[in-house]
């Protein structure tokens, strides 16, 4: 087969793929959840079974106590969570007309003489930011709700996700074992290393920085707590998750965090800077502890473009997309260095076309 007509074969397998994706991306959610949870859950099951226990028996153990660590969270968290989060949809326009009121006064004093009218644009545009942000928020949480209970439910997708979770956990090594023996012969060496590729940065990226921001929500939740600042475990917890995208969920957290104490205690400036200081320790507990550990060195993923991805799936596959977002991404971009490689290579971009070998004498 020519290299014009792979281009194409590959090209509509990947147009296919999409179409099926796009058309049943309603139905998605639990084989996705449950493709995720094995990958994620994938490299213990593998250290169990090189400790002795059947693959089988390994999956059972790591899925039952998954979902026990689940379903305890769930327990213990939600009906805080839930009632923090009315508490603080209650009273954000409270929030916002004291903060309105602080840079009114801030204004009249050594800030206003520093940046002039600056603070009476920003005072003018809150409360139409907030107000805009709390309708976005509202509609993607019921386009959440909605999508999910159009076609599967909730309680179907609790049952079916585990199932999926099982029987992939149960049979990984055997498909990837089966995929591979379906890649071409010629160029099956380079789509495996391709595809090490991929694993390395997903499962750098995914697993790793899942488990950094689980860490980092719980750190912040638990010390804003401790300090006293009003639903300071949903917002730490809501910054850790949101530091999944670098640099946007902790300076997002910081800030709404910093606004929420500077209303609670104004005009002290104690609590203020306790939260600076927490969320400087938060940095340097992920940059100098977490991550070197939990996600190792750059996997390839830029934080323009993972936002870039994120939005990009979300708007055109909902939430299906944004479970798939980050893996995509991985994956586009070790194709893309692969591709550049292979074109920087080339006599396209060395302009040499490499001579024929010469002939052996008869």
């Amino acid at each position: 087969m020519s290299f014009q007509r792979q281009i194409y074969f590959w090209l509509g397998a990947l147009a296919l793929f999409i179409a099926l994706v796009w058309l049943l991306q309603s139905m998605l959610f639990p084989f996705i959840g449950g493709l995720a949870i094995a990958y994620f859950l994938d490299p213990i099951a593998d250290r169990l079974e090189r400790l002795g226990l059947p693959r089988w028996a390994a999956a059972s153990v790591i899925l039952l106590c998954f979902i026990l660590i689940f379903v305890l969270a769930i327990l213990l968290l939600v009906p805080v969570l839930g009632s923090q989060f009315n508490g603080l949809r209650e009273r954000l326009p409270t929030y916002v007309s004291s903060l309105q009121r602080i840079l009114a006064e801030l204004n009249q004093g050594w800030l206003g003489s520093l940046v002039g009218d600056r603070i009476q644009d920003i005072q003018k545009s809150l409360g139409d930011y907030v107000g805009q942000g709390a309708a976005l928020l509202g509609s993607f949480l019921s386009s959440i709700w909605s999508g999910g209970q159009a076609v599967i439910g909730v309680v179907s997708a609790l049952i079916v996700t585990p199932v999926v979770a099982f029987y992939i956990l149960l049979d990984w090594d055997h498909m990837i074992a089966r995929v591979d023996s379906w890649l071409p012969r010629d160029h099956a060496e380079s789509i495996r290393g391709i595809f090490r590729d991929i694993d390395r940065a997903i499962a750098g990226f995914v697993r790793g920085q899942a488990t950094v921001c689980v860490l980092l929500g719980l750190f912040y939740g638990s010390c804003l707590t401790f300090i006293g600042v009003s639903f300071g475990f949903l917002i730490g917890l809501c910054t850790g998750l949101a530091s999944f995208i670098p640099y946007v969920g902790s300076i997002l957290g910081f800030v709404v965090t910093v606004a929420v104490a500077l209303v609670q205690v104004w005009p002290d400036w104690h609590l203020p800077v306790y939260v600076a200081i927490i969320f400087g320790l938060g940095q340097v507990l992920e940059g100098y502890v977490l991550s070197p550990r939990l996600v190792g060195g750059s996997v390839g993923l830029h934080p323009v473009w993972l936002m870039f991805s994120l939005l990009a799936a979300g708007s055109l596959f909902g939430f299906i997309g944004l479970l798939v977002a980050v893996p995509v991404a991985a994956a586009i971009g070790v194709l893309v260095r692969f591709a550049l490689g292979r074109y920087l290579a080339s006599p396209y971009y060395t302009g040499h076309i490499a001579s024929p070998p010469p002939e052996h004498p008869r």
